[in-house]
């Protein structure tokens, strides 16, 4: 065995001392980088989960997760927000307190004015359908007792008019006729009496 091999044992390998000493030099700043990217993506978790609470949206593990741009392992390895993901999607709606804006007397009143509106609108389409319906079921009542449409009933009393009024003109021609006939009849008797009159004398 040489000088430099039990050197070599004693000190072990060139730069040994120095390798060692890399990791620790290297270690803290890569480690100070991963807790500064994993703060980053909680407060993006973190503001996803107020955004959606806000905005009344949907509250899951994957929807939180593709909201703030992480993936669920990464929520799943950070049990806190993992149970506050699933206390809020466990809150009915409507509870919490930045769902909207607070209700005062004057949005109430307003939305008070609008019900009244919309309830007014509603009566009188309402009360439309209802004379429609009314007239509907008039007509088909009409139709069905066999005595016709209104119009038809329109219809036949103009002809029942029209027809009276033949009756009247026909009377009246047959008056005239009449006393044409009893006329001719006058001048009948008066001509054979004169002829009568005359055979006589003779």
């Amino acid at each position: 065995m040489n000088t430099r091999t039990a050197t070599t044992q004693l000190t072990g390998a060139p730069g040994a001392a120095q390798n060692k000493r890399t990791p620790s030099r290297w270690a803290q700043p890569m480690l100070d980088g991963r807790h500064a990217d994993s703060a980053r993506r909680r407060q993006r978790v973190l503001t996803a989960l107020d955004r959606s609470t806000a905005e009344g949206a949907e509250i899951s593990v994957s929807a939180i997760a593709r909201a703030a741009g992480v993936d669920r392992s990464f929520l799943y390895r950070h049990r806190d927000l993992l149970a506050k993901i699933h206390a809020l999607a466990a809150e009915p709606p409507g509870t919490s307190e930045r769902t909207g804006p607070a209700v005062t007397r004057a949005s109430l009143q307003a939305d008070l004015l609008a019900a009244h509106e919309r309830a007014a609108r509603l009566h009188s389409q309402v009360q439309h359908l209802e004379h429609r319906l009314s007239d509907t079921l008039g007509e088909r009542a009409w139709h069905a007792s066999g005595l016709g449409a209104p119009a038809d009933v329109d219809a036949l009393h103009q002809q029942i008019t029209r027809l009276e009024q033949q009756v009247i003109d026909l009377g009246l021609q047959l008056a005239e006729r009449d006393e044409d006939l009893a006329a001719a009849r006058a001048t009948n008797r008066e001509l054979m009496a004169r002829i009568n009159a005359s055979h006589s004398t003779r």
